[in-house]
């Protein structure tokens, strides 16, 4: 039962990260090791669009999932990250930020509950996977946050070599 529903949620990740109405004209998908990333080059301008997609699962039975789309224009980046707790609220929202070198500084915003609110994100582009800073309790406002002290822990996959 338990790898029926890790499938269904690999197969939603992967409608979620290819929708149509998220692509652009002249969209090529190349695939690079594990990874998977659309390329596309604009008619406007020559500017390169690189898309990304992630995923993590989580849990005793990795029910719980989290997704990210990242489009990276330059040094700007914008997406959206989904992160679905079994039979929990989840937040769905969506990221804008820039990237340094191979780090993305980004604001998620997200709704919860019907509640909207931000948080700052990081993450780290490495060789097939996504790696995030972890987010901590902040006791005194009773938010998550970003650990700053901790290093990229937590990490996603690409799409295309989803790992149970």
């Amino acid at each position: 039962m338990k790898t029926i529903i890790f499938l269904f949620i690999a197969a939603l990740t992967i409608l979620s990260c290819s929708s149509p109405a998220k692509k652009t004209a002249g969209t090529d998908t190349i695939i690079a090791g594990d990874s998977l990333a659309k390329i596309a080059s604009t008619s406007k301008n020559s500017a390169t669009i690189t898309s990304l997609c992630f995923l993590r699962t989580e849990g005793k039975q990795h029910l719980d999932s989290t997704t990210i789309e990242l489009s990276i224009k330059g040094n700007t980046v914008t997406g959206e990250m989904i992160w679905t707790p079994y039979q929990k609220d989840s937040r769905k929202g969506i990221l804008n930020g820039t990237q340094t070198g191979d780090t993305i500084n980004a604001v998620w915003t997200f709704k919860q509950e019907g509640i909207t609110d931000t948080m700052l994100v990081k993450y780290k582009l490495a060789t097939n996977k996504l790696l995030q800073k972890p987010l901590k309790l902040n006791t005194k406002t009773g938010r998550q946050q970003t650990d700053e002290s901790a290093d990229y822990t937590v990490e996603y996959h690409p799409v295309g070599s989803i790992r149970p």
